[in-house]
């Protein structure tokens, strides 16, 4: 039987892998083979070793498809799009500036529409068109002052599902991950050492914050033939938090 989780051969676009969560699943990803062309918004943070550095911001749909055209031109196929670009703030409701709400939608889910419509063809072209976009924790229940995040993850989970259903009989798979609490320079400061923190802490069943590299084996499964009759969902990696209700 073959390797389902061999990605040698497949070209995997990962958007918003310049820092975070995105850059190591960029590096999880060629780990196991794939040729990753990682991008982000500031071309000085794209890795030196990519093999293919050129800039893209999901806010501008010219940018993302000089990019796709670069790739194309560069590999002659993408099988593999991962959207890890987001924004957060943390403000009450009531006091959000419009162009704020306005800009972390824009990043976090129109960006994800832009770059998986402008992907669309090379992924149907593929054969087997795998895209994984990064929800959260905050698609599935609110996280104080940060509403706008958890409303443009809510549109990202739902966006996954639409996409799924609609691009099936492309031979597409569409699927999300909602990462747990992983400390990352975008929540560091909330989350580390505050109240908040602790709250997160006592809520999630192993008693500790994750590590980025633990979103690689899911990432890996999603983007293989591994995943062939998986699509349209959303699967937490958050050391049990959504399953919790009572931890003491």
């Amino acid at each position: 039987m073959k390797n389902l989780l061999d990605l040698n051969g497949r070209v995997a676009v990962v958007i918003g892998a310049t820092s975070g969560l995105g850059r190591t699943l960029a590096v999880g990803l060629a780990g196991h083979g794939a040729t990753v062309v990682p991008t982000g918004r500031r071309a000085e943070l794209i890795d030196n070793a990519a093999p293919l550095r050129v800039a893209c911001d999901v806010g501008r749909r010219e940018s993302i498809d000089a990019f796709r055209d670069a790739v194309l031109a560069r590999f002659g196929h993408v099988d593999i799009l991962l959207n890890a670009a987001g924004q957060t703030l943390k403000c009450p409701v009531q006091d959000i500036a419009e162009e704020d709400w306005a800009r972390i939608f824009d990043v976090g889910l129109t960006g994800t529409l832009r770059a998986c419509q402008s992907f669309y063809a090379p992924l149907k072209a593929s054969g087997h068109g795998r895209v994984i976009n990064i929800a959260s924790l905050g698609s599935y229940v609110a996280f104080h002052q940060v509403a706008a995040y958890c409303a443009a993850k809510t549109g990202v989970m739902s966006l996954t599902r639409s996409l799924a259903c609609e691009w099936a009989k492309d031979g597409i798979s569409v699927n999300a991950i909602a990462p747990g609490i992983f400390p990352t320079d975008l929540n560091r400061k909330l989350i580390e050492g505050t109240p908040r923190g602790t709250e997160l802490m006592m809520r999630t069943p192993m008693g500790r914050f994750g590590k980025p590299e633990e979103l690689v084996g899911l990432a890996v499964l999603l983007a293989s033939d591994g995943a062939s009759y998986l699509t349209g969902q959303c699967i937490g990696v958050d050391g049990g938090f959504l399953a919790s209700g009572v931890n003491s």
